[in-house]
């Protein structure tokens, strides 16, 4: 179970460097700095820590409940962690982790729509009040009409509400996309556990028997189930359980899957292209 959350903490760390790299390819600092920052602060600050946690327990082989000490870690900041301590300046790490984690919601949320507006605004100033004029259309065209124009290219309601249900998609995902990766310590629980129901109730019991017959029919049955069940169908699930995991926990860090608008070929386009 622990070794599933930290794949699972480092496979999402992996997704949210992609986002990075995607972002400083296509130069979108306000990405980098609004979105791929704040989410690896928040991410690290709970499950990273959780993630260390569990590193330092293997290490020191102790008997800290994890479960008590994350709990209360949101419960009672302040209180101490008595035997469940498990390196000195505990509380006081747990308390930074917790504002910081605070403090990554807001910063998720908040800037990115506020500076695309600015952004919008000072572009709109600079083309309503700017002094050379591309065309005689341009002279020709209302100042009303050239407003209209340009605020309708930026709705803030709209950019507002999308960065917000990002952000509590994210919040509530990491949680959950956590939470998700106990999917393959359940996998091995379950392998396990029919192992040992067909190595009993099917091999041990059929071999016990003086009859020979019985002995084959229990070797075959059991060989039958191993490769049926334990082989197949538990690799089929396996494998399910893994594309999720890729498709749905690690890759919408990243990948937005938000397409290009179709443009059939014409000649004509290329013609105006050329002119």
């Amino acid at each position: 179970m622990k070794m599933s959350i930290l794949l699972g903490v480092t496979q999402m760390n992996l997704g949210i460097l992609l986002s990075y790299l995607n972002a400083r390819f296509s130069g979108s600092t306000i990405d980098i700095w609004c979105q791929s920052v704040p989410q690896m602060i928040f991410l690290n600050s709970l499950f990273g820590y959780l993630a260390l946690l569990i590193v330092i327990k293997w290490c020191t082989g102790s008997q800290a409940d994890l479960y008590h000490v994350m709990i209360y870690m949101f419960l009672k900041p302040t209180e101490d962690l008595g035997e469940n301590q498990l390196f000195h300046g505990q509380k006081i790490l747990q308390i930074i982790l917790l504002v910081l984690a605070v403090i990554a919601v807001p910063w998720m949320l908040l800037p990115k729509p506020f500076i695309l507006r600015k952004r919008h605004s000072e572009r709109f100033q600079g083309r309503r009040y700017g002094i050379f004029v591309s065309s005689e259309s341009d002279l020709a065209e209302p100042d009303s009409a050239r407003a209209h124009q340009h605020h309708e290219d930026f709705d803030f309601s709209e950019v507002f509400v999308y960065q917000m249900i990002h952000s509590i998609e994210f919040v509530l995902g990491a949680v959950s996309n956590t939470a998700s990766y106990l999917r393959l310590w359940a996998l091995s629980l379950a392998h396990s556990e029919l192992s040992s129901v067909f190595y009993q109730k099917l091999l041990l019991l059929a071999w016990g028997s003086e009859n020979i017959g019985i002995r084959i029919a229990g070797l075959v049955a059991f060989a039958g189930a191993t490769v049926l069940i334990l082989l197949m169908m538990e690799t089929l699930s396996a494998f399910l359980h893994a594309l999720r995991l890729h498709w749905v926990e690690f890759m919408n860090k990243f990948y937005h899957g938000e397409g290009y608008k179709f443009q059939p070929f014409s000649f004509a386009s290329l013609d105006k292209n050329e002119d």
